[in-house]
């Protein structure tokens, strides 16, 4: 069930990441995108002492690691 959670916690975060970042990814590269943000997003957060919880919490979290990859990956790109 946890697995399943994570996913869809992933798809929310990586859409809305796509959205804020206007990017274009499918829906599977937005699960991927969010769900590696939610590890990104918590180790970023946790360095400065925020730690999201609950479900809102977590989606937070993984958008602003998302974002941080979408940011990493254009500038990797230029």
């Amino acid at each position: 069930m946890n697995i399943l959670v994570s996913i869809i916690i992933g798809g929310i975060a990586g859409w809305l990441a796509g959205q804020l970042m206007n990017s274009k990814f499918s829906i599977i590269g937005n699960i991927i995108i969010g769900i590696v943000g939610g590890f990104v997003g918590g180790i970023l957060l946790g360095l400065i002492g925020i730690h999201g919880s609950g479900l809102i919490g977590n989606i937070i979290v993984g958008v602003v690691g998302a974002c941080a990859l979408i940011a990493a990956g254009r500038a990797i790109k230029k």
